[in-house]
C-alpha cells in the first residue's frame, strides 16, 4: 500500500467510525498493510509495518494512542516463539503474524466493557462526578451503572478546543442521566461540590502519569488541593514507555498537530494534551484491572 492509501483508510475508519479510537483505527489499519505486503524478509516486513506507522503519525491526528497501540502490535505480532520459526516460509509467518494481529484487536474491542465492570462499583446512588469533555470509557462506565439503575449526577467540562463536553452531555441524555456542562474555568468552583473525578486518558506514561486533553493537569491539581479521588479509565494500549518528568518533556508531535489549519507552525498553537504526573493520580481502572499508578511500569514490562 502506498502513503495515501494507508492515510485514506485510516482517515475513513476513524471519521466514520466515532466511537473507535484512533488507537484501534491504526491497529486496523495496520492489519491491512500486513496482509497486502509482500516481502522476502522478517525484516522487509519490519520496515513496511514502521514505514506505516510514520505515515500514520502524519495523518493529521492526535498521534499519543496512535504511538502506543502501534508499538504494543509491533511487539505482539513479531514475537513468535517457536523454535522452528527458521523454518517457516515467508507465507506461513505473514499468516502467523496476521492472526496474531486478529486476535489482538478483538481482546482490545472488548477492554471498554472490562473497564467499566471494574469501575462501576465506585458509581453509587446520589454521587456526583466530574468529568473531563468526552471520553468512550467514561461514558461507557456511566452507561453501565445506569442500566443497573444507580442515580448520579455528572458535571461534565466544555473541553476547549475542540468542545466535547458538549456532545458527552448530549450522549449522557439519551441514557438519562443527569447532566450538567460546566465552563472549564469553573473546574475549581464546582469541585468542592463533587466526589471523584473520572478521567479518560490519551496515555498512560511508564510512570504512571497520563498524557490528555488539555485542563487535565489542572483539573488533578485541583482535585488534590480539594481531597477528592481522581480515577483514570483506559485501555491498556495506551500504555507507553514514555518517562516525561514535566510539561516541556512531551514530544512536541503529541503535543501539537504538525501543521494547524492554515499550514503555520505548530508551536504557534494551543497545545492539544498535558502530563498529569501520578502523585495526582489516585487509581488507574484498566483491562489489566485495577492499577495504581506506581503498578503501571510492572505491566508495561509484561506487555513487552
Amino acid at each position: 500500500m502506498d502513503d495515501e492509501s494507508i492515510i485514506k483508510y485510516f482517515l475513513n475508519i476513524v471519521d466514520n467510525d466515532k466511537d473507535l479510537s484512533k488507537g484501534i483505527a491504526a491497529i486496523k489499519t495496520l492489519l491491512l498493510v500486513l496482509e497486502k505486503s509482500n516481502f522476502c524478509t522478517i525484516q522487509e516486513l519490519v520496515n513496511t509495518i514502521k514505514s506505516a506507522i510514520g505515515v500514520l503519525k502524519k495523518s493529521g491526528r492526535p498521534i499519543t494512542s496512535i504511538a502506543s497501540s502501534c508499538e504494543l502490535f509491533m511487539c505482539f505480532i513479531l514475537t513468535i516463539s517457536s523454535p522452528k520459526v527458521d523454518r517457516f516460509t515467508m507465507d506461513e509467518v505473514k499468516k502467523i503474524m496476521t492472526n496474531r494481529g486478529q486476535t489482538f484487536l478483538k481482546k482490545l474491542l472488548c477492554s471498554r466493557d472490562v473497564i467499566a465492570r471494574h469501575a462501576v462499583d465506585f458509581i453509587t446512588d446520589g454521587c456526583r462526578i466530574l468529568t473531563i469533555g468526552k471520553s468512550r470509557v467514561v461514558y461507557e462506565a456511566l452507561k453501565l451503572a445506569a442500566s443497573q439503575n444507580k442515580h448520579f449526577h455528572v458535571y461534565v467540562t466544555m473541553s476547549s478546543i475542540d468542545n466535547e463536553g458538549f456532545q458527552m452531555v448530549e450522549d449522557l441524555k439519551t441514557l438519562n442521566i443527569d447532566s450538567t456542562l460546566i465552563l472549564d474555568a469553573s473546574i475549581g468552583y464546582i469541585m468542592e461540590s463533587i466526589d471523584f473525578v473520572f478521567c479518560g486518558a490519551e496515555g498512560v506514561m511508564e510512570s504512571g502519569g497520563i498524557i490528555n486533553r488539555i485542563g487535565t493537569y489542572t483539573t488533578a491539581l485541583c482535585a488534590k488541593e480539594m481531597c477528592k479521588p481522581f480515577y483514570v479509565l483506559t485501555e491498556s494500549f495506551k500504555f507507553s514507555r514514555l518517562y516525561p518528568l514535566n510539561q516541556k518533556d512531551l514530544p512536541n508531535n503529541y503535543n501539537y498537530i504538525q501543521k494547524s489549519s492554515d499550514g503555520s507552525n505548530s508551536r504557534n498553537a494551543h497545545p492539544l494534551v498535558d502530563y498529569t504526573p501520578p502523585l495526582f493520580i489516585t487509581l488507574i481502572f484498566t483491562d489489566l484491572g485495577i492499577l495504581t499508578p506506581s503498578a503501571v511500569s510492572d505491566e508495561l514490562i509484561k506487555l513487552y
